[in-house]
């Protein structure tokens, strides 16, 4: 992967295309996940690609390449949502395209979709991208605690959303285990 990263940076047309092909479900997920519709996705990642190409030359070290990306993508949907705080919307606008995922994923992305906004990213570039905790305190520009700390809160946010509320003639235990890796 270096070496075509190494290609890309000294002109490589062909080595960058294949990067941003190896690279594009990351970057999707990771737009998905702060941004929800399918067309802002396609905006941030389509400028995120472009600003990649204008500023590969930038990138000091090419085993950080994937970092450095979904940096730029994030600060893109950044842009997206800034945008979007300056409407007023009156009505909320329908999703559409849930049709065609499983349950489960349904259910992943709705309860993704009720966490704060800070535990939301560090969730999904944990559990769904598989950055480790250094990596995501760097692409988030983050203190390497700062991440811990918001991961453990976004765990526990998702534990309430996931549970229903408990009542007091519920036998069953008031736990659940949410798998966790070392970062």
């Amino acid at each position: 992967m270096t070496d075509l990263i190494k290609k890309a940076i000294y002109g490589d047309t062909d080595a960058f295309l294949e990067l941003m092909d190896v690279n594009s479900l990351a970057m999707y997920k990771v737009a998905k996940g702060i941004l929800g519709n399918d067309d802002d996705v396609a905006d941030a990642v389509q400028n995120t690609i472009l600003t990649c190409f204008e500023k590969l030359n930038t990138l000091k070290k090419p085993r950080y390449f994937k970092t450095w990306m979904i940096r730029i993508l994030i600060n893109e949907c950044n842009k997206i949502l800034s945008h979007y705080k300056k409407f007023n919307w009156d009505e909320e606008i329908p999703l559409i395209g849930q049709m065609d995922m499983s349950i489960a994923e349904f259910e992943f992305k709705e309860m993704l979709g009720r966490i704060d906004a800070p535990y939301r990213i560090i969730l999904l570039l944990y559990y769904v991208e598989g950055f480790r905790i250094s990596e995501i305190a760097e692409i988030l520009d983050l203190n390497k605690n700062t991440i811990k700390t918001r991961l453990s809160r976004g765990r526990q946010q998702a534990k309430k959303e996931y549970l229903p509320p408990a009542s007091k003639n519920d036998t069953l235990p008031q736990t659940i285990s949410i798998q966790t890796r070392k970062g």
